[in-house]
C-alpha cells in the first residue's frame, strides 16, 4: 500500500466460486485487502435452508473457512486486510469460527463482525411505524399475514471503515450491499468524509467492477473469442487512487482479459438506471470514463457522485406456496398435440385443475424438422402447480404421473433433469425499502460494540448531479447488410429481484449512433417477442456507448421462486445476439 493507492482484491463472486482464488490472490502479487462476495438474493434462501436443516448455529458461507485455513498465515505476515460478507445470516458465528481457525494455526489476527442488518423480528415494529415494505417489483405492501423467513437491510462501507479504524484484520459482514466491502477500506485508507461524494462513487464504481470475480477479466464475456485464455482464470485488482479514480488489474501469468470491454460488460450487470444507489452514495455510471492504459489494465476516473437515498433496500424472503414442476420429454411429430393430450390426462388422473390454485406450463420448442440425431427430436413441457395444501403434491402428484407411464402419448418420458420443485415451499423474494434512519450498524470487536449510525441520519446537506445532454454521432447511410446483432454489439444481461436486465455497447461512435437511433424498447420487444408482455425502461449512458434495458417482472418472485429455465435471465443477452437485424453495411466493415 503506498500513500495514494490501495490495492483491493477480490476472491469470490458467489457462493461456490473457485476455492483456490483467495490462496492465488494473496500469493500471485502484492494486494493490501482480499475481499469476498458471497452473497446473492438467492443466497440469502440458501442460508436460510441451511439454519432450517442444520440448526440456528448455521446460516453463513462455509467455504470462506476453507479458503481462510489457506490464507490467513499470509495474510497476517503481508498485513493484508480481509473483509467479506460471508457472515451471511448469522456474522458471529461466523466470526467464532474465524477465531477458532486462527487460534488452531497460532495467528494473532484481529476479527471484526458486523450486525443490526436483520430486521426480521423488526418487522411487526417497524409496520406499526408506518413502513409498508412494499414490494419494489410489484407495487404489493408487505401483509401481517406474509410468512417472512429472512429480512436483511443492505448496509453500505462506514461499518466496515469503523472496523479497520480500530484494527480489525478480518471483518465479517453480514447482507452489506456488493461494493461495500470496496468502499469501507478504500474510505479507511483515505479518510473519507460520508460527503466525499465523488471519491465514494468512484469506491462504489469500483467494487461493482470487481463484485463478480472472474466475470471482469473475461468471464461471461460476449466477445469471448477476444479471451486469449481461459485458463487460470484471473481475478480482478482496484487499485484505487485518493480521489477515488482507479485501475483495474489481475496478477501476472493469470487468463482472462481485462479491457474496456470487459469491464463496460461487467459495468452493465445488473443495473437499471445508470443512477446506481448505495446507501452511501449515488454514482452516476453515465459520467465514467474508461481508457486502456496497458495490457490487462483499464483505468476507471471521472465518476461524479450524489447524495445517497433516504431508503436502505431490504432483502426479504418469504415463504410462498408449495410448488411442485415436471419435466416431460415430448418427441418426434405432433408436438402440440402430445402435450394436449398429457396435460388433459395427468390432471384427469390428479381429480381435475380446480384441485390446484395455480397451473403453468410451457411448452419449450427444441426440436428439429428431419432431426439429425434422437436429442435434436425433443421438445420439453414443463408443469409447475402450487397449492396451499401439502397432501396434494409430493409423492401423489408424482405417483399419478408414474401411473401414467405405459398408458398415455408415444415417447412418454420424463426428463433426466427432474424436477426444480419438489412439493415444498418456495421461497419468494421480496425486495423493499425502508427508511435509512431506521438502521444502525453494530460493531463488534471482542467485548466492545460500536454503533455505526447511516449517512441519511446525519443530517448533511443535500448534493445532486444532473448529467448534461450527450453529443451522439448520427447513423451512418448507404448501403444495408443482414448481420446477427451479436456480432457487432456486446450483450450482459442478469437478474435484479424479480426483473432482468441486459446491457447493450457498441464499439464505436458510429456504431453507437446506429445503436441509439435503431434499438428503441419498441424494437427491442419486436427482436425478442417473449419479452413483449413485460414493462421494459430504456436507459442511456452514451460515455459507455450504452444502452440498459430493464425488464419489470421477467422473474416474477426472484431467482428461487420463478419457473423460467433461466431463473436469473443470464442468457437474455446472448439471446438478443443470435437476432439478425439490418444496418448499414459500413458499421460491418469497420467492426
Amino acid at each position: 500500500m503506498t500513500a495514494d493507492t490501495i490495492r483491493i482484491a477480490n476472491c469470490s463472486g458467489y457462493y461456490g466460486d473457485r476455492l483456490d482464488a483467495a490462496r492465488e490472490m494473496v500469493e500471485g502479487g502484492p494486494i493490501d485487502v482480499l475481499t469476498g462476495d458471497y452473497l446473492a438474493e438467492l443466497t440469502m434462501g440458501i442460508l436460510y435452508g441451511q439454519k432450517q436443516a442444520r440448526g440456528e448455529q448455521m446460516g453463513y458461507v462455509g467455504t470462506f473457512l476453507k479458503q481462510l485455513e489457506e490464507v490467513a498465515r499470509s495474510c497476517a505476515e503481508k498485513n493484508i486486510k480481509i473483509v467479506v460478507n460471508a457472515g451471511g445470516l448469522n456474522p458471529k458465528a461466523m466470526a467464532d469460527e474465524t477465531q477458532k481457525i486462527l487460534d488452531k494455526l497460532g495467528v494473532k489476527s484481529k476479527v471484526a463482525w458486523i450486525d443490526g442488518d436483520d430486521l426480521t423480528d423488526r418487522i411487526a415494529d417497524l409496520a406499526a411505524q408506518g413502513e409498508t415494505l412494499t414490494n419494489i417489483d410489484t407495487g404489493a405492501p408487505l401483509t401481517p399475514d406474509t410468512e417472512v423467513v429472512t429480512a436483511n437491510a443492505y448496509f453500505g462501507g462506514w461499518g466496515i471503515k469503523e472496523a479497520l479504524d480500530q484494527g480489525a484484520d478480518i471483518v465479517i459482514c453480514p447482507r452489506v450491499t456488493d461494493a461495500a466491502v470496496v468502499i469501507g477500506p478504500a474510505a479507511w485508507k483515505f479518510g473519507w468524509s460520508r460527503n466525499d461524494y465523488d471519491a465514494l462513487a468512484g469506491a462504489l464504481t469500483a467494487g461493482h467492477i470487481i463484485e463478480c470475480g472472474a466475470q471482469c477479466c473475461g468471464g461471461n464475456y460476449s466477445f469471448f473469442q477476444e479471451v486469449p485464455s481461459f485458463h487460470n482464470m484471473g481475478y480482478p485488482i482496484a487499485e484505487i487512487e485518493r480521489d477515488g479514480s482507479f485501475t483495474i488489474s489481475k496478477h501476472p501469468g493469470t487468463g482472462g482479459l481485462i479491457s474496456v470491454g470487459t469491464i463496460t460488460a461487467q459495468l452493465l450487470y445488473e443495473i437499471s438506471t445508470p443512477a446506481y444507489m448505495n446507501p452511501d452514495v449515488v454514482a452516476h455510471f453515465d459520467t465514467i470514463k474508461l481508457e486502456q492504459v496497458g495490457p490487462d489494465r483499464v483505468r476507471v476516473s471521472g465518476v461524479r457522485g450524489s447524495s445517497p437515498p433516504p431508503t436502505h433496500k431490504v432483502c426479504i424472503n418469504t415463504l410462498g406456496p408449495y410448488k411442485q414442476s415436471l419435466d416431460v420429454l415430448l418427441t418426434g411429430l405432433d408436438i402440440e398435440k402430445k402435450a394436449e393430450v398429457f396435460l388433459d390426462q395427468v390432471f384427469h388422473n390428479m381429480g381435475g385443475r380446480e384441485q390446484f390454485d395455480s397451473i403453468e406450463t410451457q411448452l419449450i420448442r427444441s426440436d428439429d424438422d428431419d432431426p439429425a440425431s434422437n436429442e435434436l427430436a425433443y421438445a420439453n413441457l414443463r408443469v409447475v402447480v402450487t397449492s396451499k395444501d401439502p397432501k396434494k403434491l409430493g409423492r401423489i402428484f408424482q405417483a399419478k404421473v408414474t401411473e401414467l407411464g405405459l398408458a398415455s402419448i408415444p415417447g412418454n418420458t420424463t426428463a433426466a433433469a427432474g424436477s426444480r420443485f419438489d412439493g415444498g415451499r418456495a421461497i419468494v423474494h421480496w425486495p423493499a425499502l425502508i427508511d435509512s434512519k431506521k438502521i444502525v450498524e453494530r460493531v463488534h470487536i471482542g467485548d466492545a460494540v460500536t454503533e455505526v449510525p447511516s449517512t441519511q441520519s446525519l443530517n448533511l446537506e443535500e448534493m445532486h448531479y444532473q448529467r448534461p445532454p450527450a453529443d451522439i454521432a448520427p447513423s451512418p447511410g448507404g448501403e444495408s447488410a443482414r448481420i446477427h446483432f451479436g456480432r457487432l454489439f456486446g450483450t450482459r444481461s442478469g437478474d435484479k429481484g424479480g426483473a432482468g436486465n441486459v446491457g447493450v455497447w457498441a464499439n464505436s461512435d458510429e456504431a453507437y449512433g446506429f445503436l441509439h437511433r435503431y434499438l428503441t424498447v419498441e424494437e427491442f420487444k419486436r427482436l425478442c417477442p417473449d419479452m413483449a408482455g413485460f414493462p421494459v425502461e430504456r436507459y442511456e449512458m452514451p460515455n459507455m456507448r450504452a444502452l440498459n434495458f430493464y425488464v419489470k417482472g421477467l422473474l416474477g418472485g426472484g431467482a428461487a421462486a420463478n419457473n423460467r429455465i433461466d431463473r436469473q435471465a443470464k442468457t437474455l443477452g446472448e439471446y438478443l445476439g443470435a437476432k439478425v437485424i439490418e444496418l448499414p453495411r459500413s458499421l460491418i466493415s469497420r467492426a
